[in-house]
């Protein structure tokens, strides 16, 4: 994977494809708000098919997939094609999943055009689909060919995703980057290009050490155990928020049950809940339904042997892996984050 700021740079590529088909899959607002420019300044760019999908979490579904598959095999699409993924972390999520098994495996390109994905989703080659409401339960690990990052498509965001992208930026000062916390946190509502880079340098630098999640790169799941848990559950329940809400309702629980099994120092747990409450509301969770949460741990992918294990900080820019909690425990952690 090679992680580019310059278009020119997905046409020089391209040029080896000359006389191969290039498809572009985006959603109904990348394709009116994105991908023309990016169209624009591929000068060698012949013959392309569009392929669009709807906005929003449940297009990461078996069915998309399958209807993207059918309509790849329906215009021709060849292993020597490549797809090029113009979107959020849905987008880029699905269509990296779509490349990598389509005639077991077609080149792809990610072009992110939200926070979330620039900084997470659409970096360090993991792919996937929904399932039964259960997050990323069915993808791949495949790297994209290139990332192209353009900060100038986060101008046509509205803040509230801004917001969600922003949770994996302050995760990745969390986990591996004191400073990089310290920058994030303290320069919320303004988002430097600076800042977006280094967030990304540290999530591909972990990946790089561990490709496929054999070891350091569960770092990058502190938040998301308990995060991913409540995004299914609401989803699931007609109640859907964004990743990045509940990405930092995540960190804030698991912050406290590093606490407990990390020693994490109570002033920078303190510290955390502050920085994250500046920014984030309290998600809609009654006491009864902290059952229903714990049962979608159950799908979490780090479990082993039927023990929950999480990812915790010991301190602010320094977490641990392959923690086994007590469900009892999570359940006491999780009626903390109720308001009383």
């Amino acid at each position: 994977m090679k992680y580019v700021q310059d278009i020119d740079n997905i046409n020089t590529w391209l040029q080896k494809f000359k006389g191969n088909k290039v498809f572009f899959l985006v959603d109904e607002n990348t394709h009116e708000y994105c991908l023309p420019n990016i169209i624009s300044n591929l000068p060698d760019l012949k013959e392309y098919e569009i392929l669009e999908v709807e906005p929003g979490e449940e297009t990461k579904a078996i069915e998309v997939a399958a209807n993207l598959w059918m309509s790849l095999a329906e215009l021709g699409a060849e292993r020597t094609d490549v797809l090029i993924n113009v979107g959020g972390g849905v987008v880029t999520d699905l269509g990296g999943f779509i490349a990598s098994t389509y005639k077991r495996g077609m080149s792809f390109i990610n072009v992110p055009t939200s926070l979330l994905a620039m900084v997470d989703a659409a970096q360090g080659g993991k792919t996937g689909i929904d399932l039964g409401g259960a997050k990323n339960l069915v993808g791949t690990f495949t790297h994209a060919e290139l990332i192209y990052l353009d900060a100038s498509f986060l101008e046509t965001l509205p803040d509230v995703q801004l917001r969600s992208g922003f949770a994996e930026m302050l995760k990745h000062g969390l986990i591996a980057d004191k400073n990089h916390w310290d920058n994030a946190s303290k320069s919320y509502p303004v988002i430097t290009e600076e800042l977006i880079a280094t967030s990304a340098e540290i999530k591909q630098s972990i990946v790089d050490e561990d490709p496929k999640e054999k070891g350091v790169r569960k770092l990058l799941n502190f938040g998301h155990t308990l995060g991913h848990a409540i995004e299914s559950f609401m989803l699931q329940n007609e109640l859907p928020i964004l990743h990045g809400e509940a990405i930092a309702a995540g960190m804030l629980i698991e912050a406290e049950l590093s606490k407990q099994y990390c020693q994490l120092p109570e002033q920078e747990f303190e510290e955390i809940v502050i920085q994250i409450d500046k920014v984030y509301t309290g998600l809609p969770i009654l006491e009864e339904n902290i059952d229903d949460i714990l049962e979608w741990l159950k799908f979490d992918k780090k479990n082993k042997g039927g023990e929950l294990r999480f990812s915790l900080l010991e301190k602010i820019g320094q977490c641990v892996f392959d923690i086994s909690i007590a469900v009892s425990v999570i359940k006491t952690a999780l009626l903390n984050y109720i308001p009383k």
